[in-house]
């Protein structure tokens, strides 16, 4: 059940003959211009984005400080006991989202990608947040899934046809999820869609936010990037692990197991990929820059400056080692430890 400002929402065409898709895009909408959602996506649009640079001199961010980075499809559930903050980035027609326990502060992220898992997605974030406790009060936030296509504001009576793009049939399905599960679920941000969508300098619209930051503690959240040196550990491994998890029906509807609350250690949950992938890859590799983003992204025009070069990065790797065997011998994880200067350690 969803909450805002303290009061369970009502959604106004949840008892009318409107089809499924129509009320979760109903919903979506009258969560949206809710006057404290949009007070809340204001105030966080003029937050100032934090720079996490880990491993670089000019770092905003003191190594004292214990960070968990998860990539797109993975959720990652931390303790603020183990964990000082976490975060993602990287998101376009993604979304960042954040459950966190009001009391504990168990505080779970994950990097969504398709409506496809969000079911089974939120299951597996709320495994330990909920500490047994059902009634337990969870704050949400959700920054990502900028407007990619023109989205008709209905009133009510408007016409909610089927939703095109990527962004709103994935904010339509959590929002839809959260509402019909019995979790107690408070909305307090929704940094989505029209609210994160602004017109670059060729007037394509592309996100004024792409990423999160969570104080476990406090549970503040700020918009963040992140240099490449803190989107760790085994960064290429598991950005390959998002396309090759498509082939691997170990992972049909769910999201990717990365990190261990219990043990604050990266386990990096093993993924296999097929000779289709291979060949596919040393396809793609062969265009230029330009095909790549019209071909590999689904909003070319709103991409980060690295994406053509992380792609071509993750398919050399591919290229080199084609056997999925060789990196996750025996189908076991790739497991790494904190260290004291705030890096990883494989062991």
């Amino acid at each position: 059940m969803i909450y805002v400002d303290g009061v369970p929402f009502q959604d106004q065409n949840s008892s009318t003959s409107l089809s499924s898709t129509s009320q979760g895009s109903s919903l979506l909408l009258d969560v949206m211009s809710h006057p404290v959602i949009i007070s809340a996506s204001d105030a966080f649009k003029n937050l100032e984005e934090r720079n996490v640079s880990i491993g670089e001199k000019d770092s905003e961010s003191s190594t004292k400080d214990r960070y968990v980075y998860i990539f797109q499809s993975e959720y990652a559930i931390v303790n603020p006991a183990l964990v000082d903050f976490v975060g993602t980035d990287e998101a376009t027609t993604c979304v960042g989202l954040v459950i966190r326990n009001r009391k504990s502060g168990m505080t779970s992220l994950a990097h969504i990608d398709s409506p496809e898992i969000v079911d089974l997605g939120i299951s597996q974030m709320l495994s330990l947040v909920l500490e047994d406790d059902i009634d337990a009060e969870l704050d949400v936030h959700m920054v990502g899934g900028y407007e990619d296509v023109d989205i008709k504001n209905a009133d009510g009576g408007g016409d909610y046809a089927k939703p095109e793009g990527h962004s709103f049939p994935l904010c339509c399905k959590l929002v839809e999820t959260l509402q019909k599960r019995r979790e107690h679920f408070h909305i307090k941000t929704l940094f989505i869609l029209g609210h994160n969508t602004k017109l670059d300098a060729q007037a394509n619209t592309c996100p004024i936010f792409n990423g999160c930051l969570v104080n476990t503690s406090t549970g503040a959240i700020f918009p963040a990037s992140f240099n490449r040196a803190s989107r760790c550990p085994d960064e290429v491994i598991r950005r390959i692990r998002v396309s090759a998890s498509f082939e691997d029906s170990t992972w049909k509807g769910k999201l990717l197991e990365t990190y261990d609350t219990k043990t604050d250690r990266f386990i990096i949950a093993p993924c296999s990929w097929t000779m289709r992938l291979i060949e596919y890859v040393w396809e793609v590799n062969q265009l230029t820059d330009e095909e790549i983003l019209t071909n590999c992204s689904t909003s070319p025009s709103a991409e980060g400056p690295d994406f053509v070069v992380n792609s071509r990065r993750i398919w050399d790797y591919l290229l080199k080692y084609p056997e999925w065997s060789k990196t996750f011998p025996r189908r076991q994880p790739r497991v790494f430890e904190r260290i004291s200067n705030g890096h990883w350690k494989k062991c």
